[in-house]
């Protein structure tokens, strides 16, 4: 992997660096908000660990700026600030995942390596729109269409829509979606998975007359016009 790391904490930076490069991995590091950013829209990287509070610019603004520029790679970020409200903040801005310090470098590694699978899988690249059956997704502008007619669904749903919507055809298990979309330690027996499915499917489905969102009983989902 080759990993932006935007850390003022020497000591921290230092560890998280080390950590990765002698696990092969390449490591670009800066100090600095502002540096940190123009390193981040410069260069391609496969996943970034911003740090919540850095000098020049904050790793919110540094998070918003990225995806306001339409870069798609995996970010986490990283600080002391681990309340759920601080959480909330980071992964509403865009952040991807969102880890509290302390922390142990077998878990920061552990979510690097899934926000990196995530990416790899999703192939991010740049497609405008993702089209199934009458359903169209629009990445660029989050706004999802069924016949014509816009779908209102909430930054959750949408996320869970576009996991989906970028397998389509595919079985999607409930590992993957807590791993892909949640990225916490969440019980795989919780039944948050089939909540929000639900409440997606109501909004994507209710009214139609073709269903796109299936459920393979013991096994996952599938969004798929075919039935």
């Amino acid at each position: 992997m080759n990993i932006l790391l935007l850390e003022d904490d020497r000591q921290t930076g230092s560890f998280i660096a080390r950590g990765f490069t002698e696990l092969g991995h390449a490591v670009e590091w800066s100090l600095d908000g502002r540096e940190g950013l123009g390193m981040a829209l410069a260069s391609r990287y496969d996943v970034m660990i911003i740090d919540r509070m850095l000098p020049g610019q904050s790793g919110l603004s540094i998070v918003e700026a990225i995806r306001s520029a339409g870069l798609r790679v995996p970010v986490l970020v990283l600080t002391a600030l681990s309340g759920v409200e601080d959480r909330v903040e980071g992964l509403e801005t865009g952040a991807d995942d969102y880890l509290g310090k302390p922390f142990a470098f077998s878990e920061l590694l552990a979510r690097v390596r899934a926000l990196h699978r995530r990416g790899a899988d999703d192939g991010l690249a740049e497609r405008d729109q993702i089209t199934v059956g009458d359903l169209q997704v629009d990445l660029r502008n989050r706004r999802v269409l069924r016949a014509g007619k816009r779908l209102d669904l909430t930054p959750q749903e949408y996320r869970l829509l576009e996991f989906l919507a970028r397998r389509a055809g595919q079985t999607v298990t409930r590992t993957m979606l807590l791993e892909g979309l949640w990225s916490y330690d969440f019980d795989t027996r919780t039944n948050i998975i089939d909540a929000h499915v639900s409440r997606l499917r109501a909004k994507i489905d209710r009214g139609f007359e073709t269903p796109l969102l299936h459920t393979l009983r013991g096994v996952g989902y599938v969004l798929d016009a075919r039935g």
